[in-house]
């Protein structure tokens, strides 16, 4: 009993020791502030210009003092900062862009070059670095594409109260301090100021539904999840395909990237001008409106629709993206894309492999013993039944669009909604029970078919929130992994 007791007390005495270290890191070359990085992305899919649009300083950094060189291989880019004298790595972190995915479209193929404004969040510096942006090649090999040297004493950087009286902040589940907490903002958008009630309502639904799946449930203490409230001059948002057009506070719109169910916003530095308002490492952009439709960039943001039938299903899927970097498991519904996972190369994302060796399983550890690689599940038949149905779905949703484009009455918009709704639903519900049926269910493998291709990449189990639409759990490889990216923001 006194070995297993002083060997307790040994461990706790390295923990300490090794905390006490990593802050007397963050001591030397930061300081107790946010500094936002604003900059544009321009390019095409064969070029890309960075510029150094504006800094700010403001807050306090609301991220793990201890844990500032990521351990995650995910994201296109990655953010690396460098102490300008010393050269040492002090701080990097991976994510995802709207211009990243910009590149693999078919107008940037084509040369179009577009402009995108992002930002990198990182904690204030003491002394002078190099901020330095790097990029994945077609081998997931990260290269640097920029660097600027940024001076903390620059007049020049803004040092403005980013607080704006017109933005209400509410504390939906506090747990604690923000350095060793998972801080959530959840953002209004397309609700107006007679709305306020809704948006509370919606707000307090919606962090009900984040504490039902795990890891989310037994990790609750771990989160602080804020509301943040700025009234939009109308109700909705954009739906191009429809002409409907909406003036609203961060400018969502459906249609991005040419998908009739994406939401995104271009409008950056609105959204992190209003989410400054509140500690934040997440971002979620809660719009009012009753299609379905959302969308997740990794360590961006996400967006869902606050009323649709499959309002959770979207919220907790969208954030699997922009949190945990999850990629999406599906692989019959269009997309935007071309080659997004180039073939023959291992995905960075935790959930999705191409198999390059069987015997060397990325998620080997929780494989279910015997299970034959790679999986020989009943793919055909589901294929069959869900392309059938991607075909009479996008035909469902251009009636809508056409309805409303030439302001057809409102019941007969209601009612070629809700066809589009319970035939959606009778589809779920057929795929739930085919993928119940399988000999497959409750075991990892790796099953053919995930990241929008049907060969070549493999997903961890038969089905996950991140493969088909319901109020179903994460997979377990889906589960470890957003277990490991709450513990990233611990400060232990």
């Amino acid at each position: 009993m006194r070995i297993l007791l002083l060997s307790i007390i040994t461990s706790l005495c390295f923990i300490i020791s090794i905390s006490s270290q990593e802050f007397e890191t963050f001591d030397t070359y930061f300081v107790d502030k946010t500094m936002r990085i604003d900059y544009f992305h321009i390019g095409d899919a064969k070029s890309e210009l960075v510029t150094v649009d504006q800094i700010y300083r403001y807050g306090i950094w609301p991220g793990s003092r201890i844990k500032l060189i990521s351990n995650f291989n995910y994201g296109r880019y990655f953010v690396k900062i460098f102490d300008a004298v010393s050269g040492e790595l002090i701080y990097s972190k991976g994510f995802d862009s709207y211009f990243g995915e910009y590149k693999t479209s078919q107008p940037a193929i084509d040369g179009v070059k577009k402009t995108f404004h992002e930002s990198a969040i990182i904690p204030s510096p003491k002394y002078k670095i190099f901020f330095t942006l790097h990029m994945r090649d077609k081998k997931n090999q990260l290269s640097e594409i920029f660097r600027a040297e940024i001076d903390p004493d620059d007049v020049n950087i803004r040092n403005d109260d980013l607080t704006d009286p017109a933005i209400k902040v509410f504390e939906s589940d506090k747990n604690g301090d923000p350095h060793s907490r998972v801080d959530v903002a959840i953002i209004s958008e397309g609700y107006t100021n007679l709305e306020t009630e809704k948006f509370l309502k919606d707000l307090a639904y919606f962090t009900d539904v984040f504490f039902i799946p795990e890891p989310y449930k037994s990790r609750e203490n771990n989160f602080n999840i804020y509301g943040v409230f700025k009234a939009s001059a109308e109700s909705g948002v954009d739906e191009p395909r429809a002409n409907i057009f909406k003036n609203t506070v961060l400018n969502c719109t459906f249609n991005s990237m040419g998908s009739e169910r994406y939401l995104l916003t271009e409008d950056n530095k609105t959204l992190r001008d209003i989410a400054a308002n509140v500690p934040y490492d997440a971002v979620f952009i809660m719009v009012n409106q009753s299609r379905y439709g959302g969308g997740g960039i990794y360590n961006f943001y996400c967006t869902f629709t606050a009323d649709n039938q499959w309002k959770d299903y979207v919220f907790l899927h969208e954030f699997g993206h922009s949190f945990v970097g999850l990629a999406d498991e599906y692989y019959t519904s269009s997309t935007a894309y071309n080659e997004f996972y180039p073939k023959g190369v291992e995905p960075a994302e935790a959930n999705i492999t191409a198999l390059l060796d069987p015997s060397n399983l990325k998620w080997d550890n929780l494989k279910s013993p015997g299970i034959e690689m790679p999986t020989p599940w009943e793919k055909a038949d589901y294929d069959a039944m869900d392309m059938k149905w991607q075909s009479e779905r996008a035909e469902l949703n251009d009636n809508i669009a056409q309805l409303k484009r030439n302001k057809a009455s409102q019941q007969e918009i209601t009612k070629a909604e809700q066809q589009y709704d319970l035939k959606d639903k009778i589809h779920a519900e057929e795929v739930d029970a085919y993928l119940e049926n399988s000999r497959f269910v409750g075991q990892v493998g790796a099953f053919e078919g995930a990241g929008y291709s049907s060969q070549g990449l493999y997903r961890p189990m038969l089905d996950c929130i991140m493969f088909t639409k319901g109020n179903k759990p994460f997979c377990k490889v889906c589960e470890k992994a957003a277990e490991e990216m709450i513990d990233s923001y611990m400060e232990y």
